[in-house]
């Protein structure tokens, strides 16, 4: 079965940094994409960055220039390198892994990791 372990969350103060993790294993076909949802209390889980086997990121408005999103294909691992961190940052946060279908797609998500910011 795919699993998605994800790991680095945690509680920091504003303008602190943290790296998220998630590593990607059970799967045979080629992986289109990994990234990142977060979903905060009482709010829509949205889409964070998310980055193609290729290496083109997208990221939400938000965030672009704070966090930074990396891959490592052979290690199936995706990073989230957040700086700047404020509180409406804090949430949920969910990797998400696409791969390749025949000849749709398939997405999973890992269980999630708690990112909190005090102010």
């Amino acid at each position: 079965q795919v699993q998605l372990v994800e790991s680095g969350g945690g509680l920091v103060q504003s303008g602190g940094s943290l790296r998220l993790s998630c590593a990607a294993s059970g799967f045979m076909f080629s992986i289109s994409s990994m990234g990142w949802y977060r979903q905060a209390p009482g709010k829509r889980r949205e889409l964070v960055a998310t980055i193609t086997s290729g290496g083109s990121p997208n990221y939400l408005d938000s965030v672009k220039g704070r966090f930074t999103i990396s891959r490592d294909n052979g290690k199936k691992t995706v990073y989230l390198q957040m700086n700047s961190l404020k509180p409406e940052d804090t949430a949920v946060y969910y990797c998400n892994l696409v791969l390749a279908g025949r000849p749709s797609t398939s997405d999973y998500w890992g269980q999630g990791t708690q990112v909190t910011v005090s102010s």
